[in-house]
């Protein structure tokens, strides 16, 4: 009878484990910090996001205050008196500030929301 002919055995091996990364190094973090080319797209990406956002911001402002003089000027445009003091005072007392705090509401979110992102796409979560 012929002896049965058994496969030949094959050993897999993985990464040494002195090798591995420890928990929680992610390999973003390494390009960050050692200042690779990849380091240096990620760090722009996030000044990129902020900078769009501080200009959004800004220009949302500008239109504002940028718009104020012509929301004054609009009475004595159509053959009316220009306005009491009081209602410049009132617009420019009462109703800016609330929409100053709410552009500066949003601008403070997105720039924490951006900043997130950036630290789970650098922890790789």
């Amino acid at each position: 009878m012929p002896a049965e002919h058994t496969p030949r055995r094959e050993v897999v091996t993985g990464v040494p484990r002195s090798a591995r990364r420890a928990p929680g190094h992610a390999p973003a973090r390494s390009e960050i910090s050692e200042q690779t080319t990849l380091g240096t797209t990620y760090v722009r990406s996030l000044m990129r996001s902020q900078l769009r956002t501080a200009l959004t911001a800004l220009a949302a402002l500008a239109l504002l205050v940028g718009a104020l003089p012509l929301y004054f000027a609009l009475p004595g445009a159509f053959g009316g008196g220009p306005l009491s003091p009081l209602v410049v005072a009132a617009t420019l007392g009462i109703a800016v500030y609330p929409v100053m705090w709410l552009i500066a509401r949003w601008y403070v979110h997105r720039a924490e929301r951006n900043e997130r992102d950036f630290v789970r796409l650098v922890e790789g979560r």
